[in-house]
């Protein structure tokens, strides 16, 4: 019998909002494999440091961060062909995911390549919009709004027309993006409506309107949220949430 695949879904990075499942999992499986930057720790492997142990062995999958693009389909190729040599031999195997494997996650590209050889299951995660969101005191969606999930390195044509048809707008992969998309935001009057948040649920997290941000550039780990809804008692309340947290 071959060892079982498992997609498991780490959250935001505070290591207490893994779910019991995924605790479980991760504590019983003897092959723990998660991506890593070619420099600098993994985070995957920081949220999930409390809870392995010196029997486990660790599988680092290494993916260079860069601008300009790299063989990331070869990366995955070669990192599905080392894992299933353990799943061959029986041994289960843990793939660590920040947030949730599905959303904009890489256990995907390994999914693709592994799931239709061995059983797999995917086990979700908190995604840091739900985190940004509690974080900030205000409503990621409420009723009939319709909440659009938007990636920063869209056109300034795309990310406006998507923004005016939203009720409800999240902004992720901000980084080098974030001065023109928060000039772009504030020439659509919706300065006042949004929200930013970095490093969401860790020790160094920065949660604040938007208004009051002074950098011109953002960490990969950050976003924007702006509410159009119906719900107005949230900016009052949000104010009063956020004041101890920046």
């Amino acid at each position: 019998m071959t060892g079982k695949l498992y997609g498991l879904g780490l959250g935001p990075g505070d290591p207490e909002l893994l779910t019991l499942k995924a605790h479980r999992i991760l504590t019983s499986c003897p092959v723990v494999a998660y991506p890593a930057p070619d420099t600098g720790p993994s985070f995957a492997r920081q949220i999930a440091a409390p809870y392995l142990t010196a029997a486990q062995l660790e599988v680092p999958i290494i993916v260079p961060m860069r601008v300009e693009r790299f063989p990331a389909q070869d990366i995955y190729t070669k990192a599905a062909e080392t894992l299933s040599h353990h799943l061959d031999a029986g041994s289960d195997v843990a793939v660590l995911c920040e947030g949730d494997p599905f959303f904009y996650g890489s256990f995907m590209y390994l999914f693709e390549r592994l799931a239709d050889r061995y059983p797999t299951e995917i086990v979700p995660g908190v995604s840091s919009m739900m985190a940004a969101a509690a974080g900030l005191g205000r409503p990621l969606a409420a009723r009939n709004d319709v909440l659009t999930v938007l990636p920063g390195p869209l056109s300034d044509q795309e990310l406006a027309a998507r923004i005016e048809a939203s009720g409800a707008v999240a902004i992720i992969k901000l980084g080098r993006h974030f001065a023109r998309i928060r000039a772009l935001i504030e020439s659509l009057g919706l300065t006042a409506q949004a929200g930013y948040a970095e490093r969401v649920s860790l020790a160094e997290q920065k949660l604040t309107p938007l208004a009051d941000v002074a950098e011109d550039t953002a960490p990969y780990f950050s976003m924007i949220l702006i509410y159009k809804g119906d719900e107005r008692w949230h900016p009052a309340l949000a104010k009063k949430l956020g004041s101890g947290a920046a």
